[in-house]
């Protein structure tokens, strides 16, 4: 890992000090929801209807788990874990997928709005030192519903926002003054890889649109005397086989465009998984 991370003392999320309009914010998401247009896939279906777009999910959020996780980043789990909500289906289709199941077969349960606020005031009662939602990019307007629900009934705990970046710029905004924690991949530079191994050519480009946004909101990453990470955005890129170049060109970008404090968690845990093995293509 590296990056600097500057020690704040923030008495709460920001929800809590922004004054957000939640009845504006779901109006709206659930608006995007009727013609989707969350993600960059633009799919148009009426998910208010429950049909089911690119990421296979419908009017309600998929859950696959939910549960305080000791193996994310020293500054989310801290001593008592991070509150990860792991979110059922994806809008992108990587060959290399760990958890397929999960993404490309959607499998969990639909929660509704309150179904979905108590799982997160479920967590902050077991001692969590944060919310942290995976794989969101899809789901927004259902997060921010059952956000809404959960800060009224008590909710104070920072909100971490998983994604592999592959976001669409309405979305982000409509989490602004929400998310404490920005957490991208940034997956590939490489158009020509990104259609290859994701089938999203135009991955790289949304990305960067993304994660600059992101630091746009909540700057560099800023911990609290314990090392918790309080607010800003930390990056994390897995490094592909015969991927340095795309490495390299990131790390630079990063640095450029955003901050040389920019915190990254540099990966070297890829695995062959899901579609790779016994296909050369995908090597």
């Amino acid at each position: 890992m590296s990056g600097a991370s500057f020690v704040v003392e923030t008495p709460d999320p920001v929800y809590l000090r922004s004054e957000v309009a939640w009845e504006d914010r779901i109006a709206e998401a659930r608006r995007e929801l009727a013609d989707c247009r969350i993600c960059p896939r633009d799919c148009g279906s009426d998910r208010t209807a429950d049909e089911i777009g690119v990421c296979r999910i419908g009017r309600w959020a998929k859950v696959a788990s939910a549960f305080p996780h000791h193996g994310e980043e020293d500054c989310l789990r801290g001593t008592r874990g991070s509150g990860t909500i792991f979110f059922s289906g994806c809008n992108l289709r990587c060959v290399f997928c760990q958890n397929a199941d999960i993404s490309q077969q959607a499998c969990g349960t639909p929660r509704r709005p309150r179904e979905l606020a108590a799982l997160m005031l479920e967590l902050q009662e077991v001692g969590c030192h944060n919310v942290n939602l995976v794989t969101p990019e899809h789901v927004v307007p259902q997060i921010v519903e059952a956000l809404a629900v959960a800060v009224e009934g008590g909710l104070r705990l920072p909100i971490v926002y998983n994604t592999s970046a592959y976001d669409g710029l309405a979305s982000l905004r409509m989490m602004e003054g929400i998310v404490d924690i920005y957490m991208p991949d940034f997956k590939f530079w490489s158009a020509d890889r990104a259609r290859l191994l994701a089938r999203a050519a135009d991955y790289p480009e949304v990305a960067r649109t993304a994660i600059a946004e992101m630091h746009r909101q909540v700057g560099v990453l800023k911990t609290d005397r314990r090392g918790l990470a309080r607010r800003g955005v930390l990056v994390r890129h897995l490094v592909m086989p015969g991927g340095a170049a795309d490495t390299a060109a990131i790390m630079g970008w990063l640095a450029r465009e955003l901050s040389p404090d920019t915190y990254v968690n540099l990966m070297a845990q890829y695995r062959p998984a899901h579609r790779v093995p016994g296909n050369p293509r995908y090597g």
